[in-house]
């Protein structure tokens, strides 16, 4: 019988995916044509995803070479197109973070950055489960469109020196097969695809120097020091092999970034920082972002707290905003609902973990489940009280805020357990460092 169209392409391919996969699973490295073969392979629907799925669980389980892991990121990269940044004036530096609650600091980053001299090409994502997604945030803002076109992105970065939106289609379609594979087939934990996952939008996305803010701690991916300085050091080496100035930051992420997790919420708390007040720790770290990402565009002798403080990350703010639809003097929307958790004792608030909290906001709607979840602009969580501040009973220690009263229930399930009150004989715990390593290779 004559072969079928499909089997007729498969039989004029150069390699077959068993080989592949028996490859890693037998420990050996995969040789480098074999990778750019699977990776091209597998995004034309040539290699099965449940050949994919069991090639994905043999590097889980038996990791990758340095080099191997380089080559498999650039045939990511080499599955789409790579944005041309030729035509921006202005050095290009990006920030990417692994993800957290309250991590709100891509909103006055950016145009802190931007303010100093260089341009910020941020393409972001949406939050899934207990950690929010930066574009969000930026659509609880009216008006406010995250689909910017290649043209206008580079306008953009000339004329206001800051872009934050969403990466296009054609950009490392490698992984958005293989990132939805993954979900499904319990390797996600996989520390070589995690970096190659990140680092094949990053350096596609052309910036000249990058870096990285991988979180540590319960409301974190990583949940140790030990894997978050893995992941880091591997996102380092392979964003340095390519050409792109990397380093990195470990930084906690046991207790929430802020006083609000939340869209909206988070917006004007970002707009708070931009206006030179806002919490210290948010403060306190986009400062030390803002020096990484300047140093690695030679942009040094600068005080990023002196332009937040100024007004000049501010008028960045309002120009990015306004550039891409938005009406930065607009209302922003607020929950229908709220429910007042108080304090069941006097104390010190000596934990707030940032898992609980996490999951509360996203069960009040600011978080989505699935991707084509909705989300509520206004829902989230506002924190009254920070870990080492002094409470009193019944003193308001958390607001939950929804528009569906029915949610404050499971919310508030989340919580239990979620924070804890020492005696005042307990006074003094304090937040551990911020920043807790700097990682260069």
């Amino acid at each position: 019988m004559p072969a079928s169209a499909a089997e007729s392409s498969r039989i004029a391919e150069p390699f077959d995916a068993v080989g592949v996969i028996r490859a890693k699973r037998d420990r050996g490295r995969i040789p480098d044509a074999e990778i750019d073969w699977v990776i091209d392979a597998y995004t034309r629907g040539v290699v099965a995803d449940e050949q994919m799925a069991a090639l994905a669980m043999a590097i889980l389980l038996n990791g990758m070479e340095p080099d191997e892991l380089a080559r498999w990121t650039n045939a990511m990269i080499a599955s789409g197109e790579r944005l041309d940044l030729s035509a921006v004036r202005k050095p290009t530096t990006d920030k990417h973070s692994t993800g957290g609650v309250g991590d709100k600091i891509t909103l006055p980053l950016a145009p802190l950055v931007a303010a100093l001299g260089a341009a910020v090409p941020q393409l972001s994502g949406r939050g899934l489960g207990h950690t929010g997604g930066t574009l969000d945030k930026l659509e609880s803002i009216p008006g406010w469109r995250a689909s910017v076109s290649n043209a206008d992105f580079v306008s953009q970065l000339n004329d206001v020196g800051a872009v934050v939106c969403a990466a296009g289609d054609g950009l490392a379609p490698a992984d958005k097969k293989l990132y939805a594979l993954r979900d499904v087939t319990g390797t996600v934990e996989a520390i070589p695809l995690i970096a190659s996952s990140i680092m094949s939008k990053k350096i596609a996305e052309g910036s000249s120097a990058l870096v990285l803010d991988v979180k540590v701690g319960t409301g974190a991916f990583m949940k140790n020091v030990v894997d978050a300085r893995l992941l880091a050091q591997t996102m380092v080496a392979l964003g340095n092999a390519a050409g792109t100035h990397t380093v990195a930051l470990l930084t906690d992420m046991n207790t929430p970034l802020g006083r609000t997790a939340g869209n909206a919420l988070e917006v004007a708390e970002s707009v708070e920082v931009l206006a030179g007040g806002g919490p210290v720790d948010i403060i306190e770290l986009t400062v030390a972002l803002a020096v990484e990402m300047l140093a690695g565009v030679g942009i040094t002798g600068v005080d990023p707290a002196v332009a937040l403080a100024d007004g000049r990350a501010m008028d960045v703010w309002r120009r990015m905003i306004t550039a891409q639809g938005g009406d930065p003097d607009a209302a922003l929307p607020v929950a229908a609902e709220i429910h007042v958790v108080n304090a069941p004792a006097s104390g010190v608030l000596s934990r707030l973990d940032a898992y609980a909290v996490g999951v509360a906001a996203w069960r009040l709607g600011a978080g989505r489940a699935r991707k084509e979840d909705p989300v509520s602009a206004g829902a989230g969580v506002v924190m009254l009280a920070k870990q080492g501040d002094r409470v009193i009973a019944g003193q308001p220690l958390l607001e939950l805020r929804t528009d569906e009263p029915a949610r404050f229930e499971r919310a508030l399930q989340a919580l239990d357990g979620g924070y804890d009150i020492t005696s005042e004989a307990a006074a003094g715990v304090q937040r551990s460092p911020l920043i807790l390593e700097r990682i260069t290779g």
